[in-house]
């Protein structure tokens, strides 16, 4: 099969075309589609860490459009996933979704940005990429700190205002030994680089924006330390808008209900995140003071105990437990919680702790088990219910 013309290459900006179709068969890779091969195709496959075009073809102008489910590249040829056939030998037409395309080359010409500075700035080297649908990833092999992440971010979009134009060069092999160019892997056959003049000159095989204005915007969303290096998580254009958009009406919402300005939300919540955490600690501190006092009121000569406590620490819990059962013959329990929710302890130096369990179950929403003398879980119910079940 001769390899797919890639009108992608020629004109990045096209949304249809037409093209002859070579070969349509059931697909034994993807059950319930046809593999299409055409002669040239504007559809973008799956490579180079980026997710492939999406869009439709039709056997004829007013045929109905039959949608392009996935599209992969193998030693130069360019195979559809449809969900219905073409006749083979028929001229086609096909339509890209431009929103999509244009939305992943703003992401891709933004990660050659960043890539390209951080290898300017800090000698990193870009060793993976991943741009899907729903999030886009570069990964360097060097530790970046917050101020390089900010530093670089702001210098990309300085290039973005600058509006540089976009060259694609296709070198000779001879030729490629006169450019310095980033490169992840070892390429056969026609080398194809994209460069921005001054910042960036990578081999990629990817549709890019004509000029760095088109990227419109670049955001860091995330970064953390990945084998050795960082993964930066990052926006561009259409997606940064949304993502910032969403975030800044969370803030403004979080704000109002705050009654306080958002640059003051931050320190606010952790000053609430402090006080909550020592509010728990006295909670947890005033229930081990009351499952004590209910402790030193159990009756000494029962066979079967049954505590219940608002907040208690559960190591603290089992510990009791354990003392609990070396002074009573029968099933000891501790059940922690309120609101119909609790956890649980059971225990028996008889060994009784399970058989008591199993039949609590019955009338009780009980998650959990353990040993015959030991049996821990959750337990969903009213006090009633449960000191009901417990006496069975």
């Amino acid at each position: 099969m001769n390899k797919t013309i890639r009108l992608y290459d020629q004109d990045p900006y096209a949304t249809s075309f037409q093209a002859a179709v070579l070969s349509c068969s059931p697909s034994e890779k993807k059950e319930g589609l046809y593999e299409v091969i055409l002669d040239q195709t504007l559809f973008f496959p799956e490579e180079g860490g980026q997710s492939p075009d999406k869009g439709t073809l039709a056997g004829a102008a007013d045929a109905e459009a039959i949608k392009v489910v996935d599209v992969q590249i193998k030693a130069e040829v360019i195979t559809h996933f449809l969900t219905s056939p073409l006749k083979e030998g028929t001229t086609v037409q096909g339509s890209i979704c431009w929103n999509h395309r244009f939305s992943n080359m703003q992401q891709h010409s933004g990660e050659h940005l960043f890539s390209g500075l951080a290898h300017k700035h800090f000698g990193c080297t870009n060793v993976g990429f991943h741009l899907s649908d729903n999030e886009v990833t570069l990964d360097l092999d060097k530790p970046l700190t917050e101020e390089n992440i900010i530093f670089l971010e702001e210098e990309v979009n300085k290039i973005i205002a600058a509006n540089i134009e976009r060259r694609v060069i296709f070198p000779t092999k001879e030729e490629e030994k006169d450019y310095d160019y980033r490169s992840k892997i070892e390429i056969e056959g026609q080398t194809r680089l994209v460069e921005y003049p001054g910042v960036d000159l990578c081999a990629c095989c990817a549709p890019h924006v004509a000029r760095t204005s088109e990227i419109g915007i670049f955001k860091v969303m995330s970064f953390k330390n990945y084998k050795g290096g960082v993964r930066v998580t990052i926006l561009c254009g259409s997606r940064a808008f949304k993502a910032l958009r969403e975030e800044h009406d969370v803030l403004q919402k979080t704000a109002r209900f705050l009654s306080a300005k958002p640059v003051e939300v931050y320190d606010l919540v952790n000053g609430l995140k402090d006080e909550i955490a020592s509010l728990k600690q006295k909670l947890k501190e005033a229930g081990q003071a009351k499952l004590q006092f209910l402790l030193a009121n159990v009756d000494p000569e029962a066979e079967n105990v049954l505590v219940f406590a608002d907040e208690a620490d559960m190591k603290n819990v089992r510990d009791i437990l354990n003392d609990l059962c070396t002074k009573h013959a029968g099933v000891c329990a501790i059940f922690v919680g309120s609101e119909n929710k609790y956890r649980f302890v059971m225990g028996s130096a008889s060994g009784k702790a399970a058989e008591r369990l199993n039949k609590m179950k019955e009338s009780v929403a009980i998650r959990g088990g353990g040993k015959p003398n030991m049996a821990e879980g959750s337990c969903q119910g009213s006090e009633e219910e449960i000191r009901a079940a417990f006496q069975v």
